[in-house]
């Protein structure tokens, strides 16, 4: 082992230590940012640095599942990129829709699409929807594979949802705007049933939401890392999780 990597192995150990006995987040929200950035610099096509930003998807969940984090959403595309060239959206898409099987085959995790599918096009909905299917009996981490997303796009699409259960069930416009609550929202969204994110992670520099999460990032810890996602290492990963557990949560009090 080289001093360089002799010198990285034992910080990785000494954050290991610091971290013992802390109270890890309950759900960690990951936006994989920095690929296409990634790929530039090396000369090479978006495609190259989406392929190279999947490939380090499994080795986080795995770390994720060492630190005892029992939900993890992964942010693998917005609705705002799929207004990209076709060139780089269908390939990409293709990479997504292969680490999500590959994934599923693992038998580690339960996967969950969140995202509006129906924007996708049908064979790559279907399978995500497949592969998230394929799990639902695995007691593993949770994860949330959020493609199509977009904060604003799943709010309306939880009110949309909201109102259609009320109107089936017969209620008038005036009568479920007289008790219409944040509850009512917040059971229609993508993920409803599942605590909202204690820690978002951004890799890449930069420091927006970019909408993600609106709705449930109310009182979630935000942290930044300028690592693009492929280089994303275990010390960026321990890093954060220290971060965290340095932050007086408040929640608005």
């Amino acid at each position: 082992m080289g001093m360089s990597a002799w010198l990285y192995a034992a910080y990785e150990r000494r954050l290991v230590r610091e971290l013992s006995g802390k109270r890890m987040p309950k759900h960690v929200a990951i936006m994989l940012d920095g690929n296409r950035r990634w790929a530039r610099e090396l000369g090479e096509s978006a495609t190259f640095g989406h392929r190279a930003g999947a490939e380090r998807i499994a080795e986080v969940l795995g770390w994720c599942e060492d630190a005892g984090i029992e939900v993890v959403t992964l942010w693998l595309l917005s609705t705002d990129n799929l207004s990209r060239a076709a060139e780089e959206v269908g390939p990409l898409l293709t990479i997504i829709c292969e680490t999500v099987e590959n994934l599923a085959r693992s038998g580690r995790f339960r996967l969950v699409a969140v995202g509006n599918l129906d924007l996708l096009g049908a064979e790559y909905a279907q399978r995500l929807r497949a592969a998230a299917a394929s799990t639902e009996a695995c007691s593993g981490l949770h994860v949330n594979i959020a493609v199509g997303y977009g904060g604003r796009q799943e709010i309306t699409d939880a009110v949309r949802s909201y109102l259609r259960d009320e109107a089936a069930a017969g209620r008038s416009l005036a009568e479920v705007a007289e008790d219409f609550s944040l509850a009512d929202i917040t059971d229609h969204l993508y993920t409803r049933g599942q605590p909202d994110p204690d820690l978002v992670i951004r890799t890449s520099g930069e420091q927006r939401m970019s909408g993600f999460m609106l709705w449930q990032s109310v009182h979630t810890e935000l942290y930044f890392c300028e690592t693009y996602w492929p280089d994303f290492r275990r010390v960026d990963f321990l890093r954060a999780l220290r971060d965290y557990t340095q932050r007086d949560r408040r929640r608005g009090r």
